[in-house]
């Protein structure tokens, strides 16, 4: 069983480097790594004993080049709140969460109605928050909604955070729905398609272990 697991664990975390929008030329990496811990398995692994709780910790990715452009091509760049998006990744890239979020509070000081802001908003204090959908976050998403109702990029960015959390059922749901409103040949329509399709599969693995259990 403990081989069997190991597959499983392997090919979900593929499936997750894809979903998360993870570049390509970096699966060599992730390839590697399942590889080294496959060895490491089957040097010393001792699967007959007990199992103890694991420690949770934050392993929340940060935004890749994939996730960013998708973001740029549902929200623009050059635009007014465009140069605050910037802003805020500049400061998420040195680590500096709180100052991601602090930038994009003072563009909606400006452009209160820019739900770009707002969506990103919600993405920045998901990822401030321990990587998990704190009310804030939900607040902001929301309130990106509310302003763009008809935007593919609150649901998606909403349930892409929850796939970050962990917490796939309540992704599918947000995910599905831009997908429902995404005008048909918009560009990023197919890569929404794609990453609900893996989250489906993802899902129905997690299922399939529950039931196993």
């Amino acid at each position: 069983m403990g081989w069997l697991w190991l597959a499983v664990f392997g090919a979900s975390a593929m499936a997750l480097l894809a979903l998360l929008g993870v570049n390509r030329a970096l699966w060599s990496f992730a390839g590697a790594a399942l590889m080294l811990g496959a060895a490491g398995y089957a040097w010393q692994g001792s699967p007959t004993l007990p199992g103890t709780p694991a420690i949770a910790r934050d392993s929340t990715p940060p935004d890749d080049q994939t996730i960013t452009a998708l973001r740029d091509d549902m929200l623009g760049r050059f635009t007014l709140d465009g140069a605050y998006l910037i802003a805020s990744d500049a400061m998420i890239a040195r680590g500096d969460d709180r100052a991601g979020v602090q930038v994009l509070l003072g563009g909606i000081g400006k452009i209160p109605a820019s739900y770009a802001l707002w969506t990103a908003l919600g993405t920045a204090y998901a990822r401030h928050d321990g990587g998990q959908v704190s009310p804030a976050a939900r607040f902001a998403f929301e309130h990106a909604h509310r302003l763009a109702p008809d935007s593919v990029a609150p649901p998606f960015f909403l349930g892409l955070a929850y796939v970050r959390a962990g917490d796939y059922a309540a992704a599918r749901p947000w995910w599905a729905r831009a997908l429902a409103i995404a005008p048909p040949r918009i560009s990023y329509r197919r890569e929404i398609a794609i990453r609900l399709a893996i989250l489906d599969r993802l899902i129905a693995t997690q299922q399939a272990g529950a039931d196993a259990r």
